[in-house]
């Protein structure tokens, strides 16, 4: 445990909290928390999840200039649902996404701890995260099956804080997909 992990794992933790009020203000708390873990996972050698972290850097900027543009009248963000199909297409692009990822790593990085595992992190929240910046619903679901994972992970390598904030993230993210749902843009009629 380093005063780095500490200082990420408070961070994420206001990020998260933030997001499941579906406030715009999770943005600055996640893009410092990104660069906090950047060097964390660094130092662990769970390389995949180092450079995500650069990816949600970008992904923070994007999202947030996003949201500024998607608020509701009343300042909410609209939450959307996937279709059938783009719900197969986003799970099947996921795992051939986990895989390649995975066996790249294992290639460059002859000291990557778990791989394969570590890609399934990444890449499983590189899908989350593109769905979350686009208010889909189903981030969620993502964020759900990313923390399980990642749970595992972190207590593997023992980094035991980032263990805890992954079980309050996947607490979180059950309380965010009750929420969202609650506020969901309700499906349009379709007159015959």
């Amino acid at each position: 445990m380093s005063a780095l992990e500490i200082v990420a794992v408070l961070l994420g933790v206001a990020n998260i909290l933030l997001l499941i009020r579906r406030s715009i203000w999770n943005y600055p708390f996640g893009l410092a928390m990104v660069a906090c873990y950047f060097v964390v996972f660094r130092d662990a050698k769970l390389y995949s999840d180092m450079w995500l972290q650069l990816f949600f850097f970008g992904v923070q900027l994007v999202g947030w200039w996003g949201w500024s543009r998607a608020q509701a009248r009343e300042g909410d963000i609209i939450a959307l649902t996937l279709s059938a199909g783009q719900r197969i297409a986003w799970v099947g692009g996921t795992i051939v996404a986990i895989a390649a990822w995975g066996t790249m790593i294992h290639h460059l990085y002859a000291d990557a701890a778990y791989p394969y595992w570590d890609a399934s992190v990444a890449m499983g929240s590189v899908a989350a995260q593109l769905l979350l910046i686009r208010r889909y619903i189903e981030n969620w679901i993502g964020w759900i099956v990313v923390d399980i994972v990642s749970i595992g992970l972190y207590a593997t390598k023992g980094l035991w804080l980032t263990t805890g904030l992954y079980t309050l993230f996947l607490i979180l993210a059950w309380l965010g997909y009750r929420e969202w749902r609650h506020h969901q843009n309700p499906a349009p009629v379709v007159h015959t």
